[in-house]
């Protein structure tokens, strides 16, 4: 579901770029109804990527609360970490967060950390 907002807020910027890139030619023409409405457009597009971007935040949020809650965390090891297939059939329902990720750098992790039910 973040995937979609994060395409959206792609698709979005590029659009706000190019009208940016077309600021210029706009101005140039002089044409003040054209201005105004490539503000008001400009605006738009501005406010709807914040709206995109906060929801996006409060997801992380949610998730990042619910791993927070998880009894058992810890580190994961660089061995465990060249064979992640193993650890993951090992001990089942493992998510494993690295820092440099959106919702890592959301938790504040510094190293690749393993939150699961039970203990592993």
């Amino acid at each position: 579901m973040i995937e979609k907002e994060k395409a959206e807020i792609k698709r979005l910027s590029d659009m706000l770029d190019a009208l940016n890139h077309k600021d210029a030619t706009v101005i140039q023409q002089g044409v003040t109804e054209l201005i105004d409405q490539h503000m008001k457009e400009k605006e738009k597009l501005a406010a709807e990527i914040e709206r995109l971007r906060s929801v996006k935040e409060v997801k992380l949020s949610a998730e990042a609360q619910k791993l927070a809650q998880l009894p058992f965390r810890r580190e994961i090891t660089k061995k465990e970490q060249a064979d992640m297939g193993t650890l993951k059939k090992a001990v089942r329902g493992i998510v494993v967060v690295h820092p440099m990720t959106a919702l890592g750098r959301e938790m504040g992790l510094k190293t690749v950390t393993g939150f699961a039910k039970k203990e592993f």
